[in-house]
C-alpha cells in the first residue's frame, strides 16, 4: 500500500508538471495545479484500492492516474473568447 501511494504521488505530480508545461496559460496558479494533481490521484488510488482488493499495483495505478487526470482537467479555463448568442437571435 506504502508503495502504491508514493507510485500515484509521483504518477499525479507528473501529470500535473505535464499540463503546466503543456497548456500554462490555461491553468492556474503553479502550487494549485501541483496540489490538484497530487490529492487527485491519492484520492483515485484510494478508490482504485478499495475497490479491486491489495495485490492489484498496476490497477490502482491506472486509477490514479484518470482521476488526477480529471482532477486537472476541472482547472482548465476556456481557451479563447466564449462566444454567446442572444437569445432573440
Amino acid at each position: 500500500m506504502i508503495l502504491e501511494a508514493l507510485g500515484s504521488v509521483v504518477l499525479g505530480l507528473a501529470l500535473a508538471w505535464a499540463a503546466l508545461a503543456r497548456l500554462p496559460e490555461r491553468l492556474p496558479s503553479r502550487p494549485l495545479v501541483l496540489t490538484a494533481g497530487l490529492f487527485g490521484s491519492l484520492f483515485g488510488a484510494w478508490v482504485a484500492h478499495t475497490s479491486v482488493g491489495p495485490g492489484h499495483p498496476f490497477a490502482t495505478l491506472v486509477g490514479a492516474a484518470a482521476v488526477g487526470a480529471v482532477a486537472l482537467s476541472l482547472l482548465l479555463r476556456p481557451s479563447g473568447r466564449i462566444r454567446r448568442r442572444s437569445a432573440a437571435a
